[in-house]
């Protein structure tokens, strides 16, 4: 058996597991920071770094409790070292280091992105996977097509040119708005909205990266979409769920559907395509966007491979997905020193 804590401080949420054997959830404690970004309408990474270094401490010691595990019994600290804020990874790594130098545990450096793909080794799902899969790893920060082979070995497949889905919707929520995350608020209200009121014009890629994606341009045309008429005349509209915030001639409602239509179409079109033409199995479907009830349905809809995605609590950022991804890299031997450091650009590859 081999016990690994785990800690996650690449944002906003302060989190540590201890995950037995890569597939089972010992303990996976998450401090949210939500409340606190949502008066800035997204995340401020100054307070979030300071919040980090308040709460990781009784983090950390409620995952161990919870778990019954002393540090004794752990077989090594892992934590995540990147892609995130600087501030709020150095809060994590530094924590981290700590603990596996005053406990004479090896230290384990983990890609947050590789955290997200390895959520759904943590599930019931876990036994059908054979590999090669394709994971579209889909947040707010990144949007990937990663084609996997075996444990730990990537291939990029497809990503974000500029914005990423979530950062888009989370735009778009502000626009119309729509508090803070932005994912939830357009989805709720798309479900009062028409699909097809707008049509936003889907970005086309080159036929050298037929895989990737681009968000700006539609964030553009649901900017201009909602913006006054240029006569300065302003009628009444439909409140948003903001209080206090209105939109002239808009249906609110509206602009979510066909926005958030818009996008699940064109991460279903890539993501189902990508699967085909590399042979994959399967589509592994990871990250906060990944929790989209509408992207769920339609890539099950679309997908003539099987769909599998992690619980609710699995899709937003958390540590036990990083002790599951830990557990694979610590069987292929890796051991970092504490030399290590953050990576706020960090790459899959």
């Amino acid at each position: 058996m081999t016990l690994i804590l785990a800690l996650e401080s690449s944002c906003d949420e302060t989190a540590a597991a201890v995950v037995e054997d890569g597939v089972r959830i010992r303990s996976n404690v998450i401090a949210s920071q939500i409340e606190t970004h949502r008066q800035y309408g997204g995340v401020f990474p100054e307070v979030a770094s300071r919040m980090h270094v308040e709460a990781i401490h009784a983090v950390v010691a409620s995952a161990l409790e919870v778990a019954a595990v002393a540090p004794a019994d752990l077989d090594a600290v892992a934590v995540t070292h990147g892609p995130g804020l600087a501030g709020s990874l150095l809060v994590g790594v530094n924590f981290a280091k700590g603990l596996a130098f005053g406990w004479g545990k090896p230290l384990l450096g983990i890609n947050h992105l590789e955290g997200h793909i390895y959520s759904l080794w943590l599930t019931e799902h876990a036994p059908l996977l054979r590999f090669p899969v394709l994971c579209m790893v889909v947040s707010g920060g990144h949007t990937d097509l990663v084609l996997m082979r075996d444990h730990c070995t990537y291939q990029i497949m497809g990503r974000t040119l500029d914005d990423a889905a979530g950062e888009a919707f989370d735009k778009v929520g502000r626009l119309l708005g729509l508090p803070y995350p932005g994912g939830p608020a357009i989805e709720k209200a798309a479900a009062e909205g028409s699909p097809s009121a707008y049509s936003f014009t889907r970005s086309v890629m080159s036929a050298d990266h037929p895989y990737d994606f681009s968000f700006s341009g539609i964030k553009t045309a649901v900017m201009r979409a909602v913006q006054p008429p240029p006569t300065g005349k302003r009628v009444r509209g439909e409140e948003s769920i903001q209080a206090g915030v209105t939109l002239p001639n808009i249906n609110i409602a509206d602009v979510a559907a066909s926005f958030q239509a818009a996008v699940v179409g064109m991460l279903v079109e890539k993501t189902v395509n990508a699967a085909r033409d590399s042979g994959a199995t399967a589509i592994l479907l990871s990250g906060g966007v990944s929790a989209n009830r509408l992207l769920r349905a339609q890539m099950r809809e679309r997908s003539a491979l099987p769909v599998y995605y992690p619980p609710l609590v699995l899709c937003t950022d958390n540590a036990a997905m990083i002790g599951a991804a830990a557990y694979y890299r610590y069987q292929q031997g890796q051991r970092d020193d504490l030399n290590l450091d953050v990576r706020p650009m960090l790459p899959l590859e």
